[in-house]
């Protein structure tokens, strides 16, 4: 696996799809901030959304999508003097899926959002804008619509399955919209996702997922990328915000707690799965990460 594709995976990520939202006329549509991440696409005609603390309105067109990545109430509108009404009022009339609002049909928006683990927050989201906007035409906007398009498809036709293939489209449109976005603003990224738009680091992570429980060396990594040690954990550090076998240990952790929540296995397999000598060198490890003992974070609820 890639970084990104071990990140999702980790992540456990999963998507759901929502009514589709049919507007006309002059219209305004006022909902609360999102309990997931939320994402639209703009099936036909165009509107605009506006975001809780971001100062302008994102232009949306036939094509576009967007993403919310952070918790924030927000606003889908026709023009800046309709009067919002509440989104669910709106949907709790959905009929066959859609929900109308306004006079007409001059616009349709598909939707629906993506649910992570507790871990989303420090590993993904913190790291991303608080909006994700793909404008149409760019080849990841593309594919984007492609996925799109077949959503609306198996939604429609209703065949054997087509929830679960829509649900598992809408992932793919998902990494598209992480694709593009690291392509068009590789500066805007932080952390693990800084360090994928660097080709000299993103080989070190790479070699780094490839093989978590290897006993990695700066030296070794540095090989992996073609270039001297000390190039490499001076980008890496200056990208990623950590050095590169600091960073191997917070992904090796990452990956012990998974395996405590997922898996009735021992602390001493753990340990030996992703890296470790012994349960104690684990346990040390684990708690100064997560702040606390891998026994208390086995008995902790699942969060999702």
């Amino acid at each position: 696996m890639d970084p990104l594709e071990d990140v999702l995976t980790l992540l456990e990520t999963r998507s759901h799809l929502s009514a589709g939202l049919d507007a006309g006329g002059r219209w305004a549509v006022r909902f609360d901030a999102p309990p997931v991440v939320k994402f639209n696409a703009i099936q036909r005609g165009s509107c605009q959304l506006v975001v809780d603390g971001v100062p302008d309105p994102f232009e949306l067109a036939e094509g576009d999508c967007y993403l919310l990545t952070q918790p924030r109430s927000y606003i889908l509108r026709s023009d800046p003097e309709a009067d919002p009404v509440e989104g669910n009022t709106v949907f709790t009339g959905a009929v066959d899926g859609i929900a109308h609002v306004g006079q007409g049909s001059d616009v349709f928006l598909l939707g629906g959002g993506f649910a992570f683990s507790s871990r989303a927050q420090d590993l993904l989201l913190d790291q991303l804008p608080p909006v994700l906007h793909v404008s149409a035409g760019t080849p990841h906007a593309e594919t984007v619509r492609w996925a799109l398009a077949a959503i609306n498809q198996e939604l429609t036709d209703r065949p054997m399955a087509g929830a679960l293939v829509a649900e598992h489209l809408a992932v793919v449109m998902l990494v598209h919209m992480l694709r593009l976005h690291l392509e068009r603003s590789p500066r805007a990224a932080s952390g693990w996702l800084s360090g994928l738009t660097d080709p000299v680091v993103a080989e070190a992570l790479t070699a780094l997922h490839r093989d978590p429980a290897h006993p990695w060396t700066v030296a070794e990594l540095a090989d992996a990328a073609a270039v001297s040690r000390s190039t490499l954990a001076a980008r890496f550090k200056a990208t990623v915000g950590q050095a590169p076998l600091e960073y191997l240990t917070h992904w090796r952790i990452e990956l012990a707690a998974r395996r405590l929540r997922k898996e009735g296995t021992t602390l001493a397999s753990i340990a030996g799965a992703v890296g470790y000598g012994s349960e104690s060198a684990l346990s040390v490890a684990f708690k100064r990460v997560m702040g606390t003992t891998p026994g208390d974070y086995r008995r902790r609820p699942t969060r999702t």
